[in-house]
């Protein structure tokens, strides 16, 4: 879920929060020991909302910032744990304590976070009934990881219509939102365990970059048909295997230790010589050697089963960055992180 906030629209609180993240953990820790406790938190809740920040925002609130980064599409910043760390440096342990758990709750009461406690084929049988729109806001408004999942598990036909909806979905009132989630929630209370924002292009994207190959098939061919500039657009944004030349070797490493090693083999089947020789410069020198070795003896394989170990390597990489292990960007150049 993309958490950039709209320039044109910042509060006070917003405007403190990217300018103390901009400003580093060390300033803010000073600024906040000047604050009052609830402005602290107010702040550390607009702070959590943040993991983009564009120039756009930036000529809202330091003009500094904005020439240093002018041109630049967005900047990738870790919300999550700058507000801990400033927060845990600045307050004594139990104020810090009661503000980061206060914090907590408020993020939880995000819509549909309940999702991620909830059997995916279960509530894929639900939202499968619903139509189509709807079903696109609700996959809009869902950890991308879960809408990846309802979305394979939905018919081929419906795919494509679903994400072309997503794609072309505008700001939907919070007051729907939140109805929808109640109802859906309520409807599945047996299934969930204890424990608005607009769709859109790049929401779309974060949910085929964890889908499978035929999914990912069926939704580019039905977007394709219907309109080929945002496919070409939907292609430009989505994270490829080839991508991963691009991420630094410790976040490599740490995707390597998530692969097996058939997979790893048959994923370099087909790949550049840039992407094997980012692979083997994060192995060690006998897992390279006898990668190479497996490479040299593999003879003739499918080419679907090169883009499912490929694909796989892929999802690996993005569970990784889910749960803030790595950092990865776009596929673009222009990502700083």
């Amino acid at each position: 879920m993309s958490k950039t906030i709209d320039p044109e629209n910042l509060n006070g609180y917003q405007k403190a929060a990217i300018f103390l993240m901009y400003m580093g953990e060390e300033y803010t820790t000073q600024v906040f020991s000047r604050m009052k406790e609830h402005e602290i938190g107010e702040v550390a809740f607009e702070m959590s909302k943040v993991d983009q920040i564009t120039p756009d925002m930036l000529k809202v609130v330091c003009a500094d910032f904005n020439v240093k980064y002018e041109g630049e599409p967005k900047m990738i910043v870790e919300g999550d744990s700058f507000i801990k760390n400033v927060v845990t440096a600045t307050l004594k342990d139990k104020e810090a304590k009661a503000i980061l758990e206060d914090l907590e709750k408020k993020k939880q009461a995000r819509p549909f976070i309940w999702s991620r406690n909830v059997n995916t084929g279960t509530l894929s049988a639900y939202i499968e009934g619903e139509h189509p729109q709807t079903i696109a806001m609700i996959l809009a408004h869902m950890p991308a990881e879960i809408a990846s999942e309802i979305l394979m598990n939905l018919q081929d036909e419906l795919k494509g219509d679903i994400a072309m909806r997503i794609a072309r979905l505008g700001q939907i009132s919070e007051d729907v939102v939140r109805d929808v989630d109640k109802a859906l929630k309520y409807e599945l209370s047996g299934a969930v365990g204890p424990g608005g924002k607009a769709g859109g292009i790049e929401v779309l994207v974060d949910i085929i970059n964890g889908v499978d190959k035929s999914t990912e098939d069926a939704v580019m061919e039905y977007v394709e048909e219907d309109d080929a500039e945002m496919a070409n657009e939907i292609r430009k944004l989505m994270f490829v295997f080839e991508d991963l030349t691009n991420v630094d070797d410790t976040a490599m490493r740490e995707i390597l230790k998530k692969v097996e090693g058939q997979q790893l083999t048959y994923a370099l089947k087909t790949a550049t010589e840039d992407m094997k020789a980012k692979i083997f410069a994060n192995l060690s020198q006998r897992a390279g050697e006898m990668l190479k070795d497996d490479l040299d003896a593999m003879g003739p394989v499918r080419l679907t089963e090169v883009e499912e170990a490929q694909q796989a390597v892929v999802r690996a990489a993005k569970e990784l960055e889910a749960d803030g292990t790595i950092t990865l960007g776009k596929g673009k150049d222009d990502v700083l992180v």
